[in-house]
């Protein structure tokens, strides 16, 4: 089944579908693709998307969405130079996991040192520290101090949403230092204990729909049938870059078009993928990347690397460790002109 530009049924600027509607296998588009091609749930109608060009570069508009695939993310990946120390490289500070979620903190950890990260600095309770380290003897370990100094953070994935959770959050935002908010930290925000927006150091936030429907206050329904408008909106309410998780992630920045990640994989459905995206990200974010920037390599190597590390089987979330060296050598090789993945 191919469809010509879009398949019938689907919203070409919204992606989003009502009554009888086209599953296309291919869809060729003609100038250009459409955003509702690459956003959820559009985009699971419309199979491999494949441009066609005819010359009408010079007459489209400045986009809404780019679509970003191996070589773009190529582009942007930092490249350890030989005159690199580890601080140089990145130190990422990671206040993640509690007693009763350790697991949050050790695949953030990984994630953040399997991206590259020249050290991560664990910054938690002494329990939780123990199951870092012996997972990960690299990092290092020491209490949670929110004025610790770090080139970036990741806060919240399995942090809690009480009110030292909270204090800490404060603490972090209120620093210089470009700060990833994911998980019990977007509940925060939700909450209203912190407004990202009064931040002017670069910020990320990481939500899934359900968290961004709560910190936007609106239904969960409502931001999965209109994911576009919705992570438009969030990015403009906090004045920052908001990923939005899902089967197509999305990244929102003000001022810019929305960037809608390609790689997206069903393997990645799995309890703890997320915590280790943070960490990816978090490791970009501490090598220099610029949040927008940082957000668009994470969902593409997260994505990838959970089709690499086994080969198209079911993965768990620590399988990604192995699968992100794996997605960077890939995007590079693709950035070089040789064969891009699936």
């Amino acid at each position: 089944m191919v469809a010509v530009d879009l398949p019938s049924g689907v919203d070409a600027d919204t992606g989003r579908v009502e009554g009888p509607t086209v599953r296309a296998d291919v869809t060729v588009c003609f100038g250009t693709g459409k955003p509702g091609l690459f956003i959820d749930p559009g985009a699971e109608y419309a199979g491999r998307v494949v441009q066609a060009d005819i010359g009408l570069g010079p007459a489209l508009p400045a986009p809404r969405l780019e679509a970003a695939g191996g070589a773009d993310v190529a582009a942007l990946l930092p490249r350890p130079a030989r005159t690199d120390d580890k601080y140089r490289r990145g130190v990422l500070g990671v206040a993640a996991g509690s007693p009763a979620y350790p697991g949050a903190a050790v695949l953030c950890t990984g994630g953040a040192l399997r991206t590259g990260a020249g050290m991560v600095r664990y910054l938690g309770e002494e329990a939780v520290a123990a199951r870092v380290l012996d997972r990960w003897p690299e990092a290092v370990a020491g209490p949670a101090d929110p004025g610790a100094r770090v080139a970036a953070w990741v806060i919240g994935p399995g942090r809690g949403t009480g009110e030292a959770a909270a204090e800490e959050l404060a603490g972090v935002l209120g620093g210089g230092a470009p700060v990833l908010a994911d998980a019990d930290a977007t509940t925060l925000i939700a909450r209203g204990a912190v407004d990202p927006a009064e931040r002017r150091a670069p910020t990320l936030l990481t939500p899934h729909a359900g968290e961004l429907a709560r910190m936007i206050g609106t239904d969960r329904e409502e931001v999965e049938e209109r994911r576009l408008e919705h992570v438009e909106r969030a990015a403009d309410r906090f004045g920052c870059t908001v990923l939005l998780k899902g089967a197509t992630t999305l990244v929102a920045t003000p001022g810019r078009p929305v960037a809608a990640d390609t790689a997206g994989t069903p393997l990645l459905a799995t309890a703890g993928s997320g915590d280790v995206l943070s960490g990816i990200a978090g490791a970009l974010l501490a090598t220099g990347l610029d949040p927008h920037e940082a957000a668009l390599c994470a969902a593409r190597l997260h994505g990838r690397a959970a089709a690499l590390a086994r080969d198209g089987a079911p993965i768990s979330a620590t399988d990604l460790w192995e699968g992100i060296p794996r997605a960077v050598l890939e995007a590079r090789k693709e950035g070089e002109g040789g064969e891009a993945g699936e």
